[in-house]
């Protein structure tokens, strides 16, 4: 049985062309930028437009995506956690995570376009869309991002090479965040308009290149710490398999740096998918779209305000990893985190002139990129600590729980503003021509409310509890303290 699966997953498809013990530049291109970026490029789109497809292309009612998305978060949520403790007891030679990098190829590609058939009308309609909405929020996407997740922290235990990982990845992830909101809406407000065939053939296009780079990134990524436990001594090995949910749960939940990391990342997360869910619509009906020429060019608004966050953020990439490196992570997030929440106050004494905005968010977005870019490997430092304390990992847990608040955060801000779009009395068939005037002074509040203000104060929020995040002093020491551990074993 075991030859099988190491003949299996040394083969010249499944084997990892990473054969090095130090984290190079192939691995850190092709594993954590190229594949996360094409494996997350729907979810990217889905969060700057799939409320907008919903409610301006399909015409579904508000009340049903409320309903549904709040729903769908309990399933999310379930199979997270599912997700994370399958991952947590697959062993195999090519890790436990990265098997379901490799199931994710099909299963996210295929969930990916399967909103936009709509093959029915009426209330088969809206069930083949729960079904759809679901595949992919509550089955394929757990798949991929728990696992993808779980690759920073047993991809090696130098701390520096994860903090570099983490920024890769999280360098993808606001690269498809960029593409979603810069990039998709011109098409949409250009070509697309409200053609579902264009719309499926769009997708599908995205579905098929998503499949190529999450195969890339199977065969360039290494689990080392993985490795290393499954070839330490058979006590210690006894002891990982042992781990139950409840001693995870007990290890984790008692360490309060997890709780901050986690509170910290709910605040960063769930603000953002709000303002991210909320965009097009502040683009449409708030902004002064007339800098651009007429009332209607919404698709130009929200690719410039994109661009304004887009730009900072890709700049920051290059100084992130040093800062940190030189300062820690602690520090450089909080005073990312204060920049950020000055940002969103200049966001909103614009009142809704496109310059000033401009400036905010671009000023936001530069004090987001610390928590960005490093919120990944701060959470594997907080892994590390755990099983210095406790002698057991906890990758697959926290990495399904953190995959939980990511996933979630999309259908429950989406369903929150959904509930405000309905009670302000949003008018689904108001003419875009006419601008700002096409709806009322209290869809205008409620809709800058979920862009603007929502994120600015869950920043200064997310400033005083990364005040508390103070592990990373010790962990060289308790990283040795590990090492130590398993050499007399």
């Amino acid at each position: 049985m075991s030859k099988k699966k190491n003949d299996f997953w040394s083969g010249p498809l499944t084997g990892s062309r990473i054969k090095t013990d130090d984290v190079k530049m192939p691995e850190m291109l092709i594993g954590y930028f190229i594949g996360p970026f094409g494996a997350l490029l729907a979810s990217g789109i889905f969060t700057s437009i799939l409320q907008n497809y919903f409610t301006d292309v399909l015409k579904l009612n508000l009340t049903f995506l409320t309903t549904l998305q709040l729903f769908s978060t309990i399933l999310i949520v379930a199979a997270n956690l599912i997700v994370g403790q399958l991952i947590e007891r697959t062993r195999t030679m090519a890790g436990k995570a990265r098997p379901w990098i490799l199931l994710s190829a099909l299963t996210l590609s295929v969930a990916s376009v399967l909103m936009f058939i709509v093959p029915f009308e009426g209330t088969a309609k809206m069930v083949w869309i729960a079904i759809a909405y679901n595949l992919f929020y509550a089955v394929a996407y757990p798949i991929y991002n728990t696992a993808n997740s779980t690759l920073i922290p047993v991809s090696t235990r130098n701390s520096k090479q994860r903090g570099a990982l983490a920024s890769f990845t999280n360098v993808a992830g606001l690269g498809v965040m960029g593409a979603g909101s810069m990039v998709f809406p011109i098409l949409v407000s250009f070509a697309l308009k409200e053609n579902q065939h264009l719309w499926f053939v769009a997708m599908l296009a995205i579905a098929i290149f998503s499949a190529l780079t999450i195969f890339l990134q199977f065969q360039f990524t290494r689990e080392r710490v993985t490795e290393e436990l499954m070839s330490g001594s058979s006590a210690a090995e006894e002891k990982a398999k042992a781990a139950s949910l409840k001693e995870q749960l007990k290890a984790v939940t008692s360490e309060k740096t997890w709780w901050i990391v986690m509170f910290f990342y709910i605040g960063f997360q769930w603000s953002g998918a709000m303002k991210n869910g909320s965009m097009t619509y502040f683009c449409k009906w708030v902004l002064d779209n007339t800098f651009f020429g007429n009332a209607d060019a919404w698709g130009a608004s929200q690719s410039l305000l994109s661009i304004m966050g887009a730009v900072p953020m890709a700049v920051a990439a290059v100084f992130i990893v040093p800062l940190c490196n030189k300062f820690g992570k602690r520090l450089v997030c909080m005073v990312g985190m204060i920049v950020g929440a000055l940002g969103g106050v200049i966001a909103i004494l614009g009142n809704g002139q496109i310059i000033p905005v401009a400036v905010g968010v671009a000023m936001k977005c530069l004090g987001s990129s610390p928590a960005c870019y490093m919120i990944l490997a701060m959470l594997a430092d907080v892994i590390d600590h755990i099983e210095y304390k406790s002698r057991i990992r906890t990758d697959g847990l926290t990495m399904s729980i953190y995959s939980s608040i990511m996933v979630a955060g999309t259908p429950v801000c989406n369903s929150i503003f959904s509930a405000i779009l309905n009670a302000s009395g949003y008018d689904q068939a108001a003419d875009i021509a006419l601008g700002t005037a096409a709806q009322t002074a209290g869809v205008q509040a409620a809709i800058s409310a979920g862009y603007i203000w929502v994120e600015t104060i869950a920043y200064a929020i997310c400033a005083i509890l990364v005040f508390f995040f103070t592990i990373e002093k010790n962990l060289p020491k308790e990283q040795e303290a590990i090492a130590a551990r398993k050499k007399e074993s």
